[in-house]
């Protein structure tokens, strides 16, 4: 999924099994594919499961001191993602557990994600959501040069 700072989601692939690594999804997403090739402009942040690159940038693994200012906002913002995650599930009790086959699950997520945006467009009144879980995910693509490069030059540009 990809949302912005309001939680209104812009993108969403549900058509896998739960078990895929969430940087193959993306990787084989149509917003990668339009990120990869310039069709877009922006950058998405990601977990340290996704390998950064120049569109998406993702926390050091060992942060020097200007790093850390830099993984400290990049956490902040991409909390809003996981915020996401939590109030679609406190909305949709339903994504809880899914006991349909996977076409019809795949329909009812993309279903919930479309009901999501029009309460959080119409300022309905959001659920609790339960503490945030840690969604960091174990690296299975490695950074790209470029995107490493133009992280640096964030850290250099807005936090040294």
């Amino acid at each position: 999924m990809v949302c912005n700072a309001d939680c209104v989601i812009s993108n969403v692939v549900a058509k896998w099994p739960g078990s895929v690594h969430d940087s193959r999804i993306f990787r084989a997403s149509e917003i990668y594919q339009c990120l990869s090739q310039g069709e877009f402009s922006g950058v998405l942040l990601g977990d340290r499961g996704y390998g950064c690159q120049p569109f998406l940038l993702t926390p050091f693994t060992d942060p020097q001191e200007a790093q850390q200012a830099y993984n400290h906002a990049h956490a902040r913002t991409r909390a809003r993602v996981e915020m996401t995650f939590g109030l679609l599930k406190a909305r949709f009790h339903c994504l809880h557990k899914l006991r349909v086959n996977p076409v019809r699950a795949c329909d009812i997520t993309v279903a919930c994600a479309v009901l999501h945006n029009v309460a959080c467009l119409r300022k309905e009144r959001a659920p609790r959501v339960p503490p945030a879980m840690d969604w960091d995910n174990p690296a299975i693509f490695p950074d790209d040069d470029s995107g490493r490069l133009l992280r640096d030059q964030y850290v250099l540009n807005y936090f040294s």
